[in-house]
Order: C-alpha cells, then sequence, then structure tokens
C-alpha cells in the first residue's frame, strides 16, 4: 500500500501564490507520452489535490483519433478511475503562459496502490533497481522534429517549414528564416528542463534541440515537458510540430537518441576504464551486451509506432542492424570518442514517436540484464553499417516487434506484466486498425488502371 505524503501541498500552493501563480496544471504521460492533465486553481489546490485527482483510467489506452483499447482494469471493467497526485518537486511555472505553473503527477489507484501502466511508475521501477546495485544511471535525450506550416496546397493542409535544401547544422535565418528555432530555445531555456543547444537537421523544416544529461527519471521528465512544450510553441504561431518518425516520403525520418552512461554512489563513471584498449569497463560491454540481445524487444519501445519502421534502412542514417560501433553513427549503439566521465553509449535506436519514459525504461531494462547475466556483445562494428551479412535486422514493422516484446519474458518482467499486457493491447490495436485502412498509396497505384 502507497500512500500520498500531503504535507508539502499547502506550502507549494503558499509559494505558487507569491510567485503569481494561479493556475496549475497536473500532468502525466498516457502510453504513448501525451500529456493528459488537468488545470487546477491554486487558490484551491491543496484541498483538490490532496486526495487525488480522478482520471478514467482508460485514458491511459486512448488512441489519437479518440478510440478508447481495452486493458485489464480499464473498458471491460467498467471504465474505472485512478488518482493522480503532484509531484510537487517538479512544479514548473510556463514562461509561455503567464501564471500557469506545470505539474508532473503519479498516478495510483483507488486502494493507494501505483497504477502500474503509469509509464512513469514502469521506469522509476527500474531505476530503483539499479539503485539496489548502488548504480545511478544518466541519461542525454537528443530529440529531432518537424515545423510545418499551413498550405492551401497541400492535401494535408500543411508543409513543411523554411523548404530549402543543404541547411543540415546551420543556425540562423538560412534554414529557420522567421526565427521559430531561436524563440523555441529560447522560451524552453526559460522553462528550466535544461535545454542546451539547438539546430537545423538534415531535412527542410527539421530541427533538433538537446537536453542536458541527467538521472534517468530527471531525464525523462525533461524530454516529456519538452515534446509538449515544442507543440504548443508552434501552435502559438499557428504551426505544427511533429514528432511523427517519417513523415514524408522524400525527406528523412526523426530520432531520439539517448546518450546513457552509470555513476556509482560517489558520482564516478562506472563504464570507464582506462587499462582496457577501447576504454570501455566490462561493466560497460555487459550493458551493450544486453542491448544488442534484447534489441528486438526494445524496439517495440523505442520504435512504437507504424510509421517508425519506413524510417529505417540502408543509408539512412538510422540503424537498421542490431550491432554497436566505435564512434560509428550507423551503429545501432555508438559508443562516442570521449572518455572520463564523458564515457557512455549512445543508443540510436530510437525515433522520436517514443515515450521517454518507456524509450529510457526499455534500454535501462535490457542493460540491466546485460550487466546481471555478464552478457558479452559481440564484435565492434566496423566500416559501413548497413551489410546485413555482418549482423541481424532490427524488426521490419511493428508486428515484428510486438512479438518480440511479447516472447521476451525477461525484459517483459522487468518492465511489469501489467504494463507489458496494455502496451501489447494498445499497440496491436493500432496495427489491426492501420491493416484494414485504405491508404493515399492505394488510391493512387490502382484507381487509375485496375
Amino acid at each position: 500500500m502507497t500512500h500520498f505524503d500531503t504535507s508539502g501541498l499547502q506550502p507549494a500552493q503558499d509559494r505558487l501564490a507569491e510567485d503569481g501563480i494561479d493556475v496549475v496544471r497536473l500532468g502525466y504521460a498516457d502510453l504513448i507520452g501525451v500529456d493528459r492533465g488537468r488545470d487546477v486553481l491554486v487558490n484551491r489546490f491543496a484541498r483538490t489535490v490532496s486526495s487525488g485527482v480522478a482520471f478514467c483510467r482508460s485514458v491511459f489506452g486512448t488512441t489519437p483519433r479518440g478510440g478508447v483499447v481495452d486493458f485489464d482494469g480499464g473498458l471491460s471493467d467498467g471504465l474505472p478511475d485512478v488518482q493522480a497526485f503532484p509531484d510537487v518537486t517538479t512544479l514548473l511555472p510556463v514562461p509561455w503562459e503567464p501564471g500557469v505553473a506545470h505539474c508532473i503527477a503519479d498516478v495510483f489507484n483507488p486502494d493507494g496502490t501505483p497504477a502500474q501502466e503509469s509509464p512513469r511508475y514502469v521506469l522509476r521501477q527500474l531505476v530503483e533497481q539499479f539503485a539496489e546495485l548502488g548504480l545511478v544511471p544518466i541519461v542525454g535525450p537528443e530529440l529531432e522534429f518537424y515545423i510545418l506550416e499551413e498550405s492551401a496546397e497541400s492535401a494535408s493542409g500543411w508543409k513543411r517549414y523554411g523548404e530549402g535544401t543543404g541547411n543540415v547544422y546551420t543556425a540562423g535565418r538560412k534554414g529557420d528564416p522567421e526565427n521559430v528555432l531561436l524563440d523555441a530555445l529560447r522560451e524552453l531555456g526559460r522553462y528550466g528542463i535544461e535545454v542546451i543547444s539547438a539546430n537545423h537537421e538534415f531535412s527542410s523544416g527539421q530541427f533538433e534541440i538537446n537536453l542536458w544529461h541527467g538521472d534517468a527519471l530527471d531525464a525523462a521528465d525533461r524530454a516529456h515537458r519538452f515534446k509538449d512544450g515544442v507543440k504548443e510553441l508552434a501552435r502559438r504561431r499557428g504551426h505544427l510540430a511533429t514528432f511523427m518518425p517519417k513523415p514524408f516520403n522524400d525527406e528523412g525520418g526523426s530520432g531520439f537518441h539517448l546518450h546513457f552512461s552509470i555513476v556509482d554512489a560517489d558520482g564516478a563513471n562506472v563504464f570507464e576504464d582506462p587499462t582496457a584498449e577501447d576504454g570501455l569497463s566490462e561493466l560497460a560491454r555487459h550493458a551493450i551486451g544486453g542491448l544488442i540481445a534484447h534489441a528486438p524487444a526494445v524496439a517495440a519501445l523505442n520504435n512504437p509506432t507504424v510509421n517508425s519502421y519506413k524510417r529505417f534502412g540502408p543509408d539512412t542514417l538510422a540503424p537498421w542492424l542490431i550491432d554497436w560501433g566505435l564512434d560509428n553513427r550507423s551503429a545501432m549503439v555508438r559508443i562516442p570518442p570521449e572518455r572520463g566521465s564523458g564515457t557512455r553509449l549512445e543508443m540510436r535506436l530510437g525515433d522520436a514517436s517514443a515515450n521517454a519514459y518507456l524509450a529510457i525504461a526499455s534500454m535501462l531494462a535490457a542493460a540491466l540484464l546485460g550487466i546481471r547475466n555478464k552478457i558479452e556483445p559481440p564484435e565492434a562494428l566496423v566500416g559501413y553499417g548497413y551489410d546485413p551479412e555482418k549482423s541481424e535486422k532490427l524488426p521490419q514493422d511493428l508486428t515484428e516487434a510486438l512479438d518480440a516484446l511479447e516472447q521476451d519474458k525477461e525484459l517483459g518482467d522487468l518492465l511489469g506484466e501489467p504494463f507489458t499486457k496494455a502496451f501489447l493491447a494498445y499497440k496491436r490495436d493500432e496495427v489491426e486498425r492501420f491493416r484494414t485502412w485504405i491508404t493515399d498509396w492505394e488510391f493512387h497505384e490502382y484507381t487509375s488502371h485496375i
């Protein structure tokens, strides 16, 4: 049984009022990373949230088109409630919404136990298992996204913002004629989520903003807020920001790369071994081994949409094979050249649609299994990373990835059976809906000649 500590609520309410905040936006991530929330007036904050703010449990399983996917404890059980309790340590004023602060909630069942399908709970459990070993996982998220502007000529109603070729790694108005990225960087910097830099990416209208590294739960909280903030800022301009993995046939996809290291209780990086030829410790090698061994299942959480698998392929700068390499951007797991306190791995598997909590949790689960089971990785990739004779391919579609997750009992147990079952039910519904949907490709391919 878990009991929520209410002692910090009234002091938090008083501080908010003193700072001119009159509304708290209480939010939490659903299965696909949408921030589900409710606005609460500050003058009633402590009273309103002290016994939890009720949400229908099936909000976790609401699809982008508004359908409700059933899972244990959801639709077939009468759409019962869960209770959201604020983590007051996460209160942050929202700079572009005067008088509003955002607060991340933890979600519980009415009996006081954690709602195990909650992505934040899934990640918290993994962090606690590392803590039992005296270890702290550190994560630095990198996210890419597209900015779109309205277009009467486009069938979708949207076109890429700032159309122009060859603008990768440029800054300023050359690839960003309205300074959309610069303004977003400043606003997000004032949000307190520790964004550090931004640049134009390879494709027209595609950008990347990097976040500072931190402990895994904090990094996930900040990445979750970052995605929601980017979309909100775009809406204020009449634009659309999308973290869809591959929104265009003629341009590349958007990734969600995770820089990952582990420190001990004294803050020392345990991935480093100056005596090793490659500078990597045995523990680091075992973590890599775990990611390689469990990659097909990890893909289900890091590439969680039907569209995700259209981003993969040779020469895409997205991984295609299950491999790792030293400073090799064509590998699934890249080891950047820095050593010492900067020793880390970069998991390049994920795409921008991934739920930050679940992408990080699945990476930690695979690494933990590698450490526990002392899994040795294969030889590091050298050179070109798209030769299928060198390594096994990653799953080629969402169904294959979901099957791998269902079959990977070790990984599923670490993520939690209730969560894993709920996630599989939700995503298999997505696959089935796509299977029966008539696409534009089919219409253009067949209507004229058949």
